[in-house]
């Protein structure tokens, strides 16, 4: 998905489509576990048609959040870098999971001299992934090129998933037996 073409009103498709291509197998590898860990539940508590609108919704959030940006470098030339993969997606499949259990307790791998395994709740775990976001997002506003990664898109998707998860976590579907 190139901002530019897309704010002409050309190749739209684009939109959706880019969230299924990938720059190589750790972005995918990367996107899958997080979808592993987290999506089942977010689409347990959604349903099957649910989650599927809402994680194409938070994907196009994603995009749009991406291209705004883009609008906000002084530079134009950034409206012609490519934005691909799932992660805004992903994103807010994690936004939603935040809001759905945030006293859930996710295995996380601790670096402190050794390595741990330690559950952490997942408002800590989203919390500081999110800050992550926010920090290089600013860090890298309007020059994703040199990153390569798009923080505002992951921000955007976040976000989605957060409006999705307030919106529908009262219509939680009842597993039947």
């Amino acid at each position: 998905m190139v901002p530019y073409y897309v704010l002409r009103g050309e190749r739209l498709h684009t939109l959706f489509t880019s969230m299924f291509l990938h720059a190589d197998l750790w972005h995918l590898g990367g996107n899958m576990l997080f979808l592993y860990v987290f999506g089942d539940n977010v689409e347990d508590a959604f349903g099957h048609g649910r989650y599927l609108v809402f994680y194409f919704l938070s994907g196009m959030a994603a995009n749009m959040a991406f291209i705004w940006t883009q609008l906000l470098s002084y530079d134009v030339g950034t409206l012609l870098i490519p934005a691909i993969g799932a992660s805004g997606a992903i994103a807010g499949v994690l936004g939603a999971y935040l809001i759905l259990y945030p006293n859930a307790r996710i295995l996380s791998l601790v670096f402190i001299g050794w390595i741990f395994i330690v559950p952490v709740p997942a408002v800590f775990f989203l919390g500081f992934w999110l800050v992550y976001q926010l920090l290089y997002g600013m860090l890298t506003l309007g020059v994703e090129a040199v990153s390569g990664i798009a923080y505002w898109a992951h921000i955007g998707g976040f976000m989605a998933g957060i409006f999705f998860g307030l919106v529908w976590r009262g219509r939680r579907r009842i597993r039947t037996l």
